[in-house]
């Protein structure tokens, strides 16, 4: 760890937007409505990433923020699919179904909870509508190990499913029973074998510091036992405790919660165990092991990060089918209905369940590629931006580069007429870093808009 300085990291950090679903703290509006939306879809050239979301959960885990619906009910779970179904069919009204799919990804809630041959249904109807794949495509889903089976694991390997994420968060039966969220050790180790006995060769691993009674020494012994199942990539992040935000989250005792100073330790001792024991850091979030094709699409430059995560797969037409799912184009953003009600009753009347979206300016379009590549490749290209947009940077950006003195002189980043080149351990401050280029960041300076804390 002799190139991160992890005090340094402390004393420049501070809350900010994590830049994953959105390039900047921009909000969705009214400017961008269905019809914007539809003749997007029309209009759109781009390969394809496929975003499915399967909202059902058996139960609440206190600490999480995603939109999910809790249920036992298993008509519920099957009502869905048939909707879902419905929804394809209305996209393929609306959008070229011959472009190649490059990336396909299940998210939740629990995509387990469904049954395998549930499974099967939804990506048999997906690939008949839309029927070119890429050879390499990326086809991965989000595993919570307690609901998981060889009769799913089969239907993934028949459909080409090459990287699987599982939720683990922590090992220790104090904080499991306190998020409400009991995993032993053993089900998460027997849901990794039987994934690799499968010839799952892209395993992910997630884990979350910060979590009541965490302890130094409590989370030491998470990381030994993540290090004991042997995954490729290990994303850690830091718990954001947004209780006006998420009710469940009013179930803690924030007295519980660890300290900024233990949470700093836990997050060096984190840095220290996994490069230890050969992987490398992604961001400020993701450990991969060094052959994994993040590291080659760094040093291309063409590494890419959504909501999603990290990503070689750069340049596609998102599309999200579902309750939430969130859509991205080149020029916009999009997101379906949350409520239950709405979605179906769009899909009765032959629409989509859009929402709400917004529109992307040129000058939107210009920081959103400013910001992603730094969050990616932690440099920005200057004359390749400059011959890009037409712009000068230096002049364009003053202001932002103004604000960014204070890392430059922390020796956080390196700024020249080539290229703006982020530490290692500005690597760490990345969100902070990029905070400077987002227009929108000034709206909130002096609201009461709360955003998470980097540590």
């Amino acid at each position: 760890m002799s190139n991160i300085d992890l005090e340094k990291f402390a004393k420049y950090s501070k809350p900010g937007p994590r830049y994953t679903s959105y390039p900047t703290a921009l909000e969705f509006n009214d400017t961008f409505g269905y019809e914007d939306y539809i003749g997007a879809l029309e209009n759109g050239t781009e390969k394809l990433s496929i975003y499915v979301h399967l909202p059902f959960c058996r139960s609440a885990c206190y600490f999480c923020g995603c939109n999910v619906v809790f249920t036992s009910k298993e008509e519920k779970l099957s009502r869905y699919v048939e909707y879902l179904k419905k929804e394809i069919d209305i996209l393929a009204k609306h959008l070229d179904t011959s472009r190649e799919v490059i990336q396909f990804h299940f998210g939740g809630g629990t995509p387990t909870f469904y049954k395998a041959f549930e499974l099967d249904e939804i990506v048999r109807y997906i690939k008949a509508t839309f029927p070119k794949w890429s050879d390499d495509a990326e086809v991965s889903v989000e595993i919570d190990p307690r609901f998981f089976n060889e009769d799913q694991m089969k239907v993934f390997a028949k459909h080409g499913f090459n990287r699987i994420s599982f939720g683990v968060q922590d090992f220790d039966p104090k904080v499991q029973e306190t998020i409400h969220r009991i995993q032993p050790f053993e089900t998460t180790q027997n849901a990794v074998t039987l994934a690799r006995r499968y010839g799952i060769e892209s395993i992910n691993i997630d884990l979350i510091y910060g979590l009541p009674y965490q302890t130094f020494e409590s989370f030491a012994k998470t990381l030994e036992q993540a290090i004991e199942l042997d995954p490729d990539r290990v994303a850690v992040f830091n718990y954001a405790h947004v209780p006006w935000l998420k009710k469940t989250m009013r179930k803690f005792d924030e007295t519980t919660l660890p300290s900024p100073d233990t949470k700093l330790r836990i997050f060096r001792h984190t840095i220290d165990t996994f490069t230890t024991h050969g992987y490398k850091m992604v961001g400020m979030d993701h450990f991969a092991k060094p052959d994994d094709e993040l590291f080659g699409a760094i040093a291309k430059g063409e590494l890419h990060r959504n909501f999603q995560g990290y990503t070689t797969k750069g340049g596609a037409n998102l599309i999200g089918i579902g309750l939430t799912s969130i859509g991205e184009g080149a020029r916009y953003y999009a997101q379906n209905t949350k409520d239950m009600k709405r979605y179906e009753a769009a899909i009765d009347a032959g629409r989509l369940p859009y929402e709400r979206g917004v529109a992307l300016s040129d000058d939107d379009l210009l920081r959103k590629t400013v910001i992603m590549e730094l969050m990616a490749n932690f440099s920005v290209n200057i004359p390749r931006i400059e011959k890009e947009f037409g712009i000068d940077f230096k002049t364009y950006f003053d202001d932002a580069l103004q604000a960014l003195k204070e890392f430059e002189e922390a020796e956080l980043i390196q700024i020249d007429d080539e290229k703006i080149a982020v530490s290692p351990t500005g690597t760490l401050l990345i969100r902070n870093i990029a905070m400077p280029f987002d227009a929108y960041m000034k709206k909130y300076e002096g609201s009461k808009k709360s955003f998470s804390k980097t540590v």
